[in-house]
């Protein structure tokens, strides 16, 4: 693939944060790498700091070009939800004291683009990023998930881009 963007998917979580980066061209798609990072049941800041450093690491090792998160979404429990935006909040931080663009997509958006619907269960979705990155083994749920979230955001990249070259070209009369 020439002109390849490389892209880190992440799937927030404050005890599994799942990983997956991909290569693009905007026509092909390659998996780069994949894991959960486990964060243990230690302290919640001790949690945080784990996401931070891991993706920090991956960062520096991987070189993504731009990031795709989800985002949070409306949980029963509202104490989960806080956890899930600080643990968003931690790897969000990596991304930009790398200064690397963040895009941010809803978990019915990354489902849609992946499956074709936006309430597939997550097993539809492991199937799907198998699938589509020609994967054989199976592939942890929340690394899946992030794989989605790249995939996703390789889909919306050309969206971007010519949303960008408009927003660019209009001049005020």
């Amino acid at each position: 693939m020439n002109n390849n963007t490389r892209i880190l998917g992440i799937d927030p979580g404050s005890r599994t944060t799942g990983i997956g980066i991909i290569d693009t061209d905007g026509r092909n798609t390659a998996l780069v790498h994949f894991q959960p990072i486990n964060c243990g049941s230690g302290e919640f800041p001790d949690r945080l700091k784990v996401i931070f450093t891991d993706i920090t690491t991956l960062i520096h090792k991987y070189r993504p070009d731009e990031i795709s998160i989800e985002t949070v979404f409306m949980a029963k429990n509202a104490g989960s939800a806080l956890k899930l935006g600080q643990a968003r909040g931690a790897a969000i931080c990596a991304a930009v004291a790398m200064d690397l663009p963040v895009y941010e997509y809803a978990p019915k958006a990354i489902k849609q683009s992946v499956v074709g619907k936006g309430s597939a269960a997550k097993t539809q979705v492991q199937y799907m990023v198998q699938l589509l990155l020609n994967h054989k083994e199976n592939i942890q749920e929340d690394a899946a998930d992030a794989l989605a979230t790249a995939i996703c955001h390789a889909n919306s990249r050309w969206t971007i881009a010519a949303i960008n070259q408009v927003s660019s070209n209009y001049r005020k009369t």
